[in-house]
């Protein structure tokens, strides 16, 4: 094969990285002003990322744990095991909606960069997924700190949980690539995001024991991806155990594949975004 016909593959597959090898500086700006702009004129400023998950984790652990009286099988059946259990599901699923909710609006909100022609539009999904990364990140210091608190300990496996949530944010960005260039020529996608991302969640781990419904209901749970991502995150943060690494190689590559699709999708499209905005 000549060089000049493997430099159009080379850079095809090294498309998706576009915005860690040419536009590091970019993208890492983007992401800083999405995290800042979002706390801009609040009095607590970004102490808020870490305020806003300790509140989440009470009002649903008032709800589940005291009113409805649910506990994790599994667990010593008290109220501090199912309040971290059901945390760790809700961060893993909190990156997911983000990520999902955001996607949609990601080219039509930001119309003012599409007629910019020099503008690099594919490093927009990296600045979401990181700075969602990075809400993800304090939510878990919020975990680590209150599961110290609540039950005394801390497992060093945790610094495991990155890489469970890696491949994820490889399928997030295929979301991200995908969902942004679509929306523009179907704006109802927009509608549609916000309802996807509670049926995710109650169709998942993070509030639902799995093991304990019925084996007829149970396949329904474990399409769901985020299932796994969930019990894996909860292997390493709360269980102290190593995570399945054979089924997060899976993932990752299933993740990669849809990655490289959506980014296709997205390149594919993103012609017709000037004409359509």
């Amino acid at each position: 094969m000549s060089v000049n016909s493997a430099n159009p593959t080379r850079l095809r597959l090294a498309g998706p990285l576009d915005a860690l090898r040419n536009h590091r500086g970019l993208t890492w700006e983007m992401t800083r002003r999405d995290i800042l702009g979002r706390y801009r004129g609040a009095s607590f400023g970004l102490l808020w990322s870490l305020i806003s998950p300790f509140m989440m984790l009470t009002i649903y652990t008032l709800a589940f744990g005291y009113v409805l009286k649910a506990r994790w099988p599994g667990a010593d059946g008290n109220i501090a095991d199912f309040a971290m259990l059901l945390f760790i599901g809700l961060i893993v699923h909190g990156f997911f909606a983000e990520c999902l909710t955001r996607s949609s609006t990601l080219i039509i909100g930001n119309s003012n960069l599409v007629k910019r022609i020099v503008f690099p539009l594919q490093i927009l999904p990296w600045s979401m997924v990181l700075s969602a990364m990075f809400h993800a990140l304090a939510n878990t210091i919020v975990f680590l700190l209150v599961n110290l608190l609540v039950r005394g300990e801390v497992h060093v496996t945790v610094l495991l949980l990155p890489l469970v949530l890696l491949p994820l944010a490889i399928g997030l960005l295929g979301i991200g690539w995908m969902l942004s260039s679509l929306t523009v020529f179907l704006r109802d996608i927009n509608q549609v995001t916000g309802v996807l991302s509670t049926a995710m969640l109650f169709l998942s781990s993070a509030i639902v024991p799995v093991q304990t419904l019925p084996e007829s209901y149970q396949f329904v749970f474990k399409l769901n991806p985020l299932t796994f991502i969930i019990d894996q995150a909860r292997e390493v943060a709360f269980w102290g155990r190593l995570p399945d690494w054979s089924g997060l190689g899976l993932f990752t590559l299933g993740a990669v594949a849809f990655a490289y699709l959506g980014y296709a999708v997205f390149q594919k499209t993103r012609r017709g975004f000037a004409d359509v905005l």
